[in-house]
């Protein structure tokens, strides 16, 4: 099994039709998509769109308001489409339908790259230095992306631009331990025209993007060539911005709630750069209960393979065309309390599902577990694809699909036959493994996808500073073609405005999921026990050095410490003794002639020491203290 190419050929087909951009042309258009969800949840979905139709690559030097990085970009590197995504939180399927953008938790990165030279190691080579550009425009650490991370999917990801010529070539890497704050909305704020001084972009303010349960930055570009001719093309940069507020949170009476109460401000006009701003309101399904103020110019009916959804359209540069202060807020008012329940809409379930986990015990193998669900009576095609890291070691004899209705909790021995299967082995701090596999599930069927993995023993200098709390497993990604249009927001391909999206209707829909990123414990040594042992060493060397070194840095000077005697008799016998020395010595000293003014200085220096150490109060002398003791014996 595998999905036709019709991204390319629905493109081909709208840009023959006729492109409004005449070869100068440069536009920009800003939109805001509100959609009240199941559980107390607002949607709030941002999309800036710029296009250009550049012409001929020497005029990519010369921007206007495409950021200057987007045309250096294509400038340096044969990329045609690139897909960046910051994602902090976890989408909900089950209670809040399709997102209008699928992005998976943490960083998210993946580019489509054609020319007429270019090898496999001259795009691994451009990957990479792509990857470090937007580590720095983005503030993200995509520096981190390189080999043992990135792997060339074969069949899920299908490219969305129209090439001139030459071979293609994809890269795809997620980093899922990836945060996402501040330093990120920031810079991504300084891509648009307007940056964040006015226009939509101003209601993103950190504060309040950020206390959210689910938000998500995208970056996309793609380069659409008419006629496959390389001097006759249009660059098209599309930001979005994808948030779900917990209307809970603000603790309000029935779950009442504002623009302003929202992003802590109303919104201050349009950018005077765009060519359209737009704010979209859904009010069917969870929007019934709602009463809006002020009231909508007008409301659009959209049907789309069966299913047909209402907005209310705020056209900005209507409202604000004359002069004056741009000052504006939409009220969400639900009715009064007894009321509520019975306008509150059960969601309905999307048609497929998906979750997954991991099975086993301890820190030495285990299994991953994937599970698909299809609600939809008819069967469908279905598509994983799993990126498993180098540090994760899978065996492909163990994968299996096993199958079980839904009203059936457990899964039997049934198992389901493989359409697809193709398989690259990873190798030890160099390639992850990279798997793809394809089915048909039936109806009300759920399918689990099991296979078994072994941890490695990671070196040292491997482990993150938090080595505890284990390492991540990428998120799965698994495709499938809807036969209609439930619950499905997505933009079609050959469109770039959200009004693209209204009585979009095609024959299939493809449709995208990300499952939730893993953590696995591996084998972790006890990086306590060198701490341990470092201060107990310290603790020993210090102990041991402060002895050492007072005794091999003092003078150690014996001395004897002697007191006068304390008999009478003996007192009397030490002064006589004591006079008669000193008597003695002076006659010495004076029959000793002058023998100049040095002999005379040191004679007379040595008779005043005598004199110091004589005259010393009651200290006896070392002489005086044998005689003593000699009396003593």
């Amino acid at each position: 099994m595998m999905f036709p190419e019709v991204f390319v050929l629905l493109l081909l087909v709208a840009f023959n039709a006729g492109s409004p951009l005449g070869r100068d042309d440069e536009l920009f258009h800003e939109e805001l998509v509100v959609r009240p969800l199941s559980g107390d949840h607002v949607n709030t979905y941002f999309q800036f769109t710029t296009r250009w139709h550049y012409g001929q690559k020497e005029n990519l030097y010369h921007t206007q308001l495409t950021p200057r990085v987007i045309a250096e970009l294509l400038q340096q590197f044969a990329v045609k489409e690139l897909h960046i995504g910051l994602t902090q939180g976890l989408w909900r399927y089950e209670t809040w339908g399709y997102p209008i953008v699928e992005a998976t938790s943490g960083a998210e990165m993946w580019a489509w790259f054609s020319g007429t030279n270019l090898t496999k190691g001259e795009v691994d080579r451009q990957w990479k230095e792509l990857a470090n550009v937007f580590s720095g425009v983005l503030c993200a650490s995509l520096n981190f992306v390189d080999n043992t991370n990135s792997i060339a999917p074969r069949h899920l990801i299908r490219p969305q631009f129209m090439p001139a010529n030459g071979q293609r070539f994809v890269r795809y890497s997620t980093l899922p331990r990836e945060i996402v704050c501040t330093e990120n909305l920031t810079p991504w704020k300084k891509l648009l025209p307007c940056g964040s001084a006015s226009g939509f972009a101003s209601l993103l303010n950190s504060g309040h993007v950020h206390n959210t349960k689910y938000h998500s930055l995208g970056l996309k570009v793609r380069v659409l060539c008419e006629d496959h001719d390389e001097d006759n093309c249009i660059v098209e940069l599309t930001q979005t911005a994808n948030l779900v507020y917990d209307l809970r949170l603000f603790e309000l009476s029935n779950n009442d709630f504002s623009l302003r109460r929202l992003f802590g401000m109303g919104l201050n006009g349009f950018c005077e750069l765009a060519k359209s701003s737009k704010i979209y309101v859904q009010r069917n399904e969870q929007g019934e209960r709602y009463q809006l103020v002020p009231a909508p110019s007008h409301e659009v009916k959209s049907t789309r393979g069966g299913h047909s959804v209402v907005y209310s359209v705020y056209d900005m540069q209507e409202l604000f065309k004359d002069a004056g202060e741009r000052l504006f807020n939409v009220a969400w008012l639900s009715p009064k309390s007894e009321n509520r329940r019975r306008n509150l809409a059960k969601p309905s379930l999307p048609p497929v599902t998906v979750h997954r986990y991991l099975l086993g015990h301890g820190q030495e193998r285990g299994r991953i577990v994937t599970e698909v669900t299809n609600s939809h009576y008819d069967a469908l095609p279905i598509m994983v694809q799993e990126v498993i890291p180098w540090y994760v070691h899978a065996y492909l004899h163990t994968l299996s699909i096993r199958r079980k209705p839904q009203r059936v909790n457990e899964y039997g021995r049934q198992r389901l036959p493989f359409k697809l299967l193709h398989y690259t082995p990873g190798k030890q701090r160099e390639l992850p493994s990279h798997l793809e596999i394809g089915f048909m599930l039936p109806g009300q069927t759920s399918a689990l996808i099991t296979i078994d993995v072994d941890y490695l023993l990671l070196k040292w200098l491997e482990y993150p500073p938090d080595a505890n709390h284990g390492h991540y497993i990428g998120a799965a990604i698994v495709s499938s073609q809807l036969p209609m249009g439930r619950n499905y927001t997505a933009l079609p391909p050959e469109g770039h405005l959200f009004e693209h999206s209204f009585n979009a209707t095609r024959p299939s829909y493809v449709l995208s999921l990300h499952t939730e990123a893993l953590i696995v414990s591996l084998p972790t040594p006890d990086f306590s026990m060198p701490y341990n042992v470092i201060c107990l060493a310290c603790t020993v060397v210090a102990l041991a050095f402060g002895p050492i070194h007072s005794v091999a840095t003092k003078m150690i000077i014996v001395g004897r410490q002697t007191s006068a005697p304390k008999n009478f008799v003996k007192k009397i016998f030490n002064k006589i003794f004591r006079r008669r020395k000193a008597a003695v010595e002076e006659a010495e000293g004076s029959e000793v002639p002058a023998a100049g003014a040095g002999t005379a200085t040191s004679g007379s220096t040595l008779r005043a020491s005598r004199q110091l150490g004589g005259s010393s109060g009651d200290q006896p002398l070392l002489e005086d203290l044998d005689e003593e003791e000699e009396e003593q014996d």
